[in-house]
Order: C-alpha cells, then structure tokens, then sequence
C-alpha cells in the first residue's frame, strides 16, 4: 500500500513540474500533434476528391437541320431483261451476233429457215379467193328463190279469187299455196347457203392469218433497244418452241433496287430525289419510281426502285450500291464516330455532362454517317457529349470536365 502511494506521489509531482517549470514545450507539443492530424487528413480529402473527379473531354454540340435521308443497301438491275425465245421449229439460216452488241428495236437476231410455209400461205390465200368468189353466186340463188317466192304469191292470190267466184278448183288454191311453201323454203336455203360461203371466207382469211404469222416466225427480232447479253443462236442450229435465240437487256434508264424496313416505309415517296454510291465510288442520282405495297413475307420490307439514267451504259446490272433516299429534314448533332459507346444493356448512345458534372447516357438514332462524322438524332437541341474519356466513366459518376470547340 505505500508502494502504491508512493508511485502515485512521484507521478503528481512530475506532472506538475511540466505543468509549472516546461508549459510551453508541452504545449508545443501538442499542438504539432495536433497540426499534423489535420494535414493528413485534409491531405487524404484532397487525394479522394482527385480520384473522384475523372478528367474527360466535352464537346459542347448545337443541334443543327440536315436532310434526314432513309439509307438503304441495294443493288442496280437492268431496266428490262428478255430471253428472245423461238415460236416455231426450224433451222438457223443467219450468223450469230456476239453478245455484248448493241441492238435496235426491230433488228433481226435469228433468222430460220422457212421450209415450205410460203407453199403454205399461197395455199390458204388461193382457198380464200375461191371462197370469196362463191359469194356472187349464192347472192344469185338468194335473189332467185325472193322471185319465186313472188310468183308464187302471185299465183296463190289469183287461186284464192277464182276458188271464191267458183271459176277455180280447190285444188289448184292448194297447190298454189304449197308452191308458195316450196318458194319460201328456197329462200331460207339461199340464205343459208349465202351465210355457209361467207362462213368459208372467214374459215379461209383465218387460216391466212394463221399462216402468215407462222411465216413470220422464222424471222425473230430484237423488242427493244439494248444490249445483247448472250450469243444469238449459231448457224445450224436446229430451234424449236421455246429454244432460246438471245437474251436482251436494257441498261438506259438503270434501276436501283433496295428493300425499306417497315420503320422507315413511311417516309419514302415516290417522286423523292435520291442518290447512290456504288463500290466504285460513283455518285449515281435518280428518283423513286416504285414502292411495293407488300411487304416481303419473310424479312418483312418493302422493295423501292429508283430510276437513274445510264446514256453511256457504264453502270453495270448487278453493281452494290449504298443509297440515300431524301426524307423530311430534322435536328441533329454532328460527332465524331468514336463518341459513340454502348450502355450494359447494349443500347447504342452517348455520355453526357449535366448539372454539376454529372454523368448520363442518352440513347441516340445514326440518322447518316459521313466522312466529317455521324450524324445522330434523339439529342437535346444543346447538349454537352463526353468525346474522350466516355469509356472510364458510368451514369452518376463526377467527372473535371475540359471543352472544346466543335471545330477542333
């Protein structure tokens, strides 16, 4: 026990020694202490903010009116495509025509040998003249049997008047009126033979028209202007119903073809101008002639067709083309591809600085995509787009965000 309170009495007695003889030193002390909390703890505030505040790049972006075009991936096609084919049997008498030829309406492509069909049109042309020269004498016997049947009426009148006065049998009054049947009789067999030898004019003109169309068979010739793209048929071939003789096509006007989505099938017109670019890099331009009004059963789009003339026939049948079809104007924001991100649901956007630096995803629309950039629509009219950096950063997160013109 005095162990203890002696202890204690030395502890008091040191502690009132630095109180009284060493205050300052002890106060010093504890104040350095004190100093050097502080700092480490403004130090660490400082450090976290600095983390906290991610450095991006902002692209202040004003809305501006572009030509809001539907794009479409198609094809060109020849204006029209035929396959000449032949309509008779026969033998090729002509040389053949290379393909790659240019050909007129009308020119001849094949020409077959014409076997016995003119032996065939002088045969049914002579049928006709004989039939056409019966009708003089069918309108004789017509003319004939009208005056019997007036003598007869004659004959029957005077018999009916003797046969009332008594000066004439009953008899004879019945055999004028069976002359006058007989009369009759004629007549109507007149007019039948008078309607059978025009019959047989008809039967007789038919089978010259007939002949003459099968006569012009063995001559087969181009429908339209274009271009041969198949040898005609050689020398010496042997045609028959069917064969083919050349395939013609017309690339003056060309068309482009592509398929609308059912989103966008609303804003195409026909008559809207429109454009195109092939592989090559050739700038085509055109109009919209066609839009189906039945979609396709299994991609469910609409087919459109664009009319482009094609005077020197460079455009080619079958060439890619990427094709721009003007739609009603909108708003839109110029950016550079790279702007472009994906938010965790896979929906295309941009990141956005708003109040107090706070970071946000908008999902946007790629109205077009040119070589300055994309333009996107979906966007406030002024908007401020992270365009470097947008990758490190989520919604929510603060960054120090740095401008810059739309220029640079």
């Amino acid at each position: 026990m005095r162990l203890i309170s002696f202890i204690n009495a030395i502890l008091v007695i040191v502690a009132l020694y630095f109180l009284v003889f060493e205050r300052d030193a002890l106060f010093a002390f504890a104040g350095r202490g004190e100093a050097a909390e502080t700092a480490q703890n403004e130090a660490a505030v400082v450090e976290n903010s600095e983390i906290a505040a991610v450095g991006v790049v902002v692209l202040r972006s004003q809305a501006r009116e572009i030509d809001s075009a539907v794009l479409l991936r198609g094809q060109t096609k020849a204006n029209r495509q035929v396959e000449v084919l032949a309509e008779t049997t026969s033998t090729v008498i002509s040389e053949p025509k290379r393909k790659g030829s240019f050909v007129e309406a009308g020119d001849v492509l094949c020409e077959l040998d014409p076997g016995s069909r003119p032996a065939q049109l002088a045969e049914v042309m002579a049928g006709k003249l004989e039939a056409e020269s019966r009708i003089p004498e069918a309108e004789a016997r017509l003319q004939e049997a009208h005056a019997l049947v007036a003598e007869a009426e004659i004959n029957l009148t005077a018999s009916r008047k003797l046969a009332e006065t008594g000066f004439a049998s009953e008899t004879r009054r019945i055999s004028s009126e069976a002359a006058m049947s007989t009369a009759k009789a004629g007549v109507k067999s007149a007019e039948a033979g008078l309607e059978a030898t025009r019959a047989g004019i008809e039967a007789a003109a038919a089978a010259v028209e007939a002949a003459q169309r099968e006569a012009r068979r063995v001559i087969i010739t181009s429908p339209f202007k274009g271009l041969l793209e198949s040898d005609t048929a050689e020398l010496g071939s042997l045609m028959q119903p069917g064969s083919l003789c050349a395939t013609v096509i017309q690339l003056d006007p060309i068309k482009l073809v592509g398929f609308v989505p059912e989103t966008e099938v609303n804003r195409v017109i026909v008559g809207s101008e429109a454009s195109a670019t092939l592989v090559t890099g050739r700038q085509l331009n055109g109009r919209v002639t066609f839009l189906s009004r039945s979609a396709d059963e299994t991609t469910r789009t609409f087919e459109v067709e664009i009319t482009v003339p094609n005077s020197d026939l460079t455009i080619r049948d079958g060439q890619t083309a990427t094709i721009q079809i003007a739609a009603e104007g909108a708003k839109a924001h110029l950016l550079p591809q790279s702007a472009l991100t994906l938010s965790n649901e896979g929906q295309l956007g941009v990141r956005t600085v708003g109040a107090g630096n706070i970071v946000d995803f908008k999902p946007v629309q790629i109205l077009r995509d040119t070589a300055e950039g994309v333009w996107i629509g979906g966007l406030p009219e002024t908007t401020d787009i992270i365009v470097v950096g947008q990758e490190f950063v989520t919604r929510g997160v603060t960054v120090k965000p740095t401008y810059r013109e739309a220029s640079q």
